[in-house]
């Protein structure tokens, strides 16, 4: 892991009880991007999510108890540091992310810390209707007003991020699942990452069910519009926390747009 003929871009897969998909999704990865390292990191899980993972070629962090998406993101964000990882990219388990738009996404890294893969930005029929779309367009327009560029995703899981973006969210990235993608962009933004984003496609769950229900997303939506309002109320951290950008990180030959 992490050699000098990897890209330095490590695939980090948050996972909970995703047995049924995650060996497909990790071989369909490594299929189209192996020049990259995966993470799974087991959030808790009681099928054999782990098992299989390992078996599919990918590494694994088990963690004994489910801490959400944002607890398992902030372990794989340590891992990368420790292990010298220049990016991170993080792909959902449940095949829903298509692994042909993960060098996309990593390329925004040449001109942002943070790149987000959008679903409303033109590519793909992924489409949400209702208070679910209105929330996110009204999330969307906020924090492009604090960004000071236009994002029409920014609930997306699928993002990446460099190392100086990384060494802010092992600081800062909230740890429970609610507000993790809100809180922690807008936390980043006030810290003085810079964010862009990339047209991406979506995919359907390759098995099992939807963690959220519609009522539940858009539940979880309304909340994140009150994350939201107390992530604009903190005050900005500190700059000198951050490391230096360093413009392309990916490596050389490793991203294509």
């Amino acid at each position: 892991m992490g050699n000098s003929t990897r890209s330095g871009v490590l695939i980090v897969m948050p996972a909970w009880n995703e047995a049924e998909a995650i060996g497909n999704t990790i071989r369909e990865v490594r299929r189209i991007a192996s020049h990259h390292d995966i993470l799974v990191v087991d959030d808790g899980s009681k099928d054999q999510t782990a098992w299989i993972a390992r078996q599919a070629g990918a590494t694994v962090l088990k963690l004994p108890f489910n801490l959400g998406v944002g607890g398992a993101m902030r372990t794989g964000f340590k891992y990368a540091i420790r292990n010298g990882y220049s990016a991170v990219v993080q792909v959902d388990s449940d095949g829903q992310h298509d692994p042909h738009d993960i060098d996309r996404v990593v390329a925004g890294l040449s001109h942002a810390d943070i790149s987000i893969g959008a679903r409303f930005a033109g590519r793909g029929s992924y489409d949400a209707k209702g208070p679910r779309r209105w929330a996110m367009s009204f999330l969307a327009q906020v924090i492009s007003m604090v960004a000071g560029t236009r994002l029409t995703d920014v609930t997306s899981g699928f993002r990446a991020a460099n190392e100086r973006a990384l060494h802010q969210y092992i600081e800062h990235f909230p740890t429970e699942y609610l507000g993790d993608t809100i809180d922690s962009l807008v936390v980043a933004i006030k810290s003085g990452c810079t964010v862009t984003q990339v047209p991406v496609e979506m995919k359907a769950r390759q098995a099992g069910t939807p963690s959220q229900s519609p009522w539940k997303a858009t539940l979880y939506l309304a909340r994140s519009g009150l994350v939201l309002c107390f992530a604009l109320a903190r005050r900005k951290s500190p700059r000198e926390h951050l490391v230096p950008s360093s413009g392309d990180i990916a490596g050389e030959g490793s991203v294509q747009a």
